[in-house]
Parts: C-alpha cells; sequence; structure tokens
C-alpha cells in the first residue's frame, strides 16, 4: 500500500524539470538548487511511490513508462499552481507562460525557426523561449529540449514527430570565382573544383552524406557551420553545396547544374510525447508551421 501522506507533492516539480531537460544538473539550474537536492527529492519520490521514476541511458535520464505516466498527473498539479498565481497577478487565462527550449539546424533555425519564435513571443510576452542551433540527427539519447527541428526523420520511437518542410540544396559558385577558375560544365569537370561542404568526420545526419548526392567528389573547404558554407563560397573558395534558402538570398551567387544536382531533403518537427500537452509546445509547433507556409518558395524555389 502507498500512503498518499508520504507523497511530498513539490518532488513533482523536480521529476518534471528532469523530464524536461533529460539532465539533473540542467534540472537543477532551472530550479535554481544544486544537483544534489535534484537526487534527493527523486530519490524520496520514489522510495515514496516504491517504483522507479527515472532510468539511464547513455547520457541522460529518461522516464519510465510508469515515470512518464506520474508527469503527466504531476504536469496538471504544476499548471494549477502556475494558474493560481496568475489569478493574484491578474494575468489572462489563455496566455502562455514557462520556458520553451527548441534545437534546430543552424540555418533553418537561424532564418525560420527564429523568426516564429519572435513573433510568437511578442504576443505572448510570459513565454521564455530558448533556440539550440546545432545540425544533428536527433537519437533516442538526446535530451534537453521541448521541441526538436532535424533533418530527415528522427530515429527514435519515444519521439512524436511530422514533416515540417522539404527543401532543395544545389550547388553554389561566385561570379569572381567563375571567372578565375571556371564554371563546370557536368559533374564529371565538377571534380576538378574544391567543394564546400561540411566536414565528413564530424556529420551526424545521414541525410546529408556527400557521397550520397554527389559520389567521386570530395570536399576540399570543410565547415560543421552552414554559415561558414556560405560566408567561404561566396569569398571564392569553391563550389558549395548550399540550401537555396540561404545562398538565394545572395545576388553574388548563383546556381549551376540545376538539372544534375537537385538534392531533396526534409526538415522534421520532434517532441517527446509528454510534453505534447503543453499548450506552448504546441503554439511553437503551431508558429513554425506557419512561417514555413508562408515563405515555402524559398525552401523549394520554382528553377
Amino acid at each position: 500500500m502507498i500512503d498518499a501522506r508520504n507523497i511530498r507533492s513539490d518532488d513533482l516539480r523536480y521529476l518534471l524539470a528532469v523530464a524536461r531537460t533529460g539532465r539533473r544538473q540542467s534540472a537543477a539550474l532551472d530550479l535554481g538548487v544544486d544537483h544534489t537536492t535534484v537526487s534527493r527529492r527523486i530519490r524520496a519520490l520514489e522510495k515514496a511511490l516504491g517504483v522507479r521514476l527515472l532510468q539511464r541511458s547513455a547520457d541522460s535520464w529518461e522516464l519510465t513508462d510508469v515515470g512518464r505516466s506520474i508527469a503527466e498527473k504531476a504536469r496538471l498539479i504544476e499548471e494549477a499552481v502556475q494558474e493560481t498565481a496568475d489569478v493574484v497577478l491578474g494575468i489572462s487565462e489563455n496566455a502562455l507562460r514557462g520556458t520553451i527550449r527548441i534545437t534546430a539546424p543552424d540555418g533553418f533555425g537561424s532564418l525560420f525557426v527564429a523568426p516564429a519564435l519572435a513573433k510568437l513571443r511578442m504576443s505572448h510576452p510570459h513565454l521564455v523561449v530558448e533556440l539550440i542551433t546545432d545540425t544533428r540527427q536527433l537519437n533516442l539519447y538526446q535530451s534537453g529540449f521541448d521541441l526538436a527541428v532535424a533533418v530527415g526523420t528522427p530515429i527514435t520511437s519515444r519521439l512524436v514527430s511530422e514533416r515540417v518542410c522539404q527543401y532543395s540544396l544545389g550547388l553554389y559558385g561566385s561570379e569572381e570565382y567563375f571567372r578565375e577558375h571556371g564554371e563546370p560544365g557536368s559533374l564529371d569537370e565538377l571534380t576538378a573544383h574544391p567543394l564546400v561542404f561540411f566536414v565528413d568526420s564530424l556529420l551526424q545526419v545521414g541525410d546529408l552524406d556527400l557521397s550520397r548526392h554527389l559520389p567521386g567528389v570530395a570536399a576540399k573547404f570543410m565547415s560543421t557551420n552552414i554559415f561558414a558554407h556560405v560566408a567561404a563560397t561566396r569569398s571564392g573558395g569553391g563550389i558549395g553545396l548550399l540550401p537555396a534558402f540561404m545562398a538565394d538570398q545572395h545576388a553574388d551567387l548563383r546556381r549551376i547544374l540545376p538539372d544534375a544536382v537537385d538534392v531533396r531533403l526534409a526538415f522534421s518537427l520532434a517532441a517527446r510525447r509528454e510534453s505534447l500537452t503543453n499548450p506552448a509546445v504546441q503554439a511553437v509547433r503551431q508558429a513554425i508551421q506557419e512561417e514555413v507556409r508562408s515563405r515555402r518558395d524559398e525552401l523549394v524555389p520554382t528553377q
């Protein structure tokens, strides 16, 4: 038997914080305590309930099945407490609040996600948004986010994902580069030119594997950051395989061999199942979808 008097409702806040961040130290920062306090309060809750609520994965903490169910109930308590405070402060019942953390690839995150978040936050001043940009593929062990945009499809069933949009990559070069080094007229001629692309050994996104799209072509200028790709290409460092939504912003870049090279990839939006009931998470999701819908021609431009 479980004695409900031994369950401290405040301990549920600690469970929610770890569930959101996946790390006890991150949860401690969010709660304004040290990580030992987080560990102690989670252990106390598990002891009171007689079940394991968290399990260790490769580099984070994941909710167990029963932990996920309890977190859903705990979120209702947290929302009720916040709504009580909102009544005293005179904040609208429908106002979005709290902190939402989203990860996204560098380019798409900066040019599409950031504007969407900025517009949403201006309408909801009590909402705090954190945008973390990085080009990677989501896997089972990543944590510390409420929503994530990734290239391709997340490789875990623990995330609920949906396709956001398709986007096009093509070969671009500067007019200065073409004047000095000539313009390749075929893929065979492309091999004589330095290609600007990602660092292969550090690339964690299978859909961006260069050998899949340009077999036999080797990158000679490499970076982990897509903005560096654009800058290097504009500076005459070579021919870049660039997203059209970034390259087409620069009048000094020109696309070549569009019929031979038109790589189509997709961005997916993913969330943990336990995050989907959060109204702020749903609002961010909708804001990103709306931003994409209004600018779809930038992602896949007509030739």
